[in-house]
């Protein structure tokens, strides 16, 4: 009955609406926004910062001699 994420998305709105009401809604879609948009800012200095040391770390046994 629920197998695709459409159903799963109508029922979540459903929901949201009935807990929080119609006027909540934009709300809590602007949170919800800035959330991600702070999880994939952390997710992106977070890979940035593997490479570098990744590269130092390639760096440094390159360098290092036989």
């Amino acid at each position: 009955m629920f197998d695709s994420l459409d159903d799963w998305l109508i029922i979540a709105v459903v929901i949201a609406i009935l807990f929080y009401g119609s006027s909540k809604i934009p709300q809590l879609a602007h949170s919800l926004g800035r959330s991600l948009g702070e999880f994939k800012r952390g997710r992106l200095e977070v890979e940035r910062e593997l490479k570098a040391e990744q590269a130092k770390a390639a760096q440094a046994s390159s360098s290092a001699p036989p």
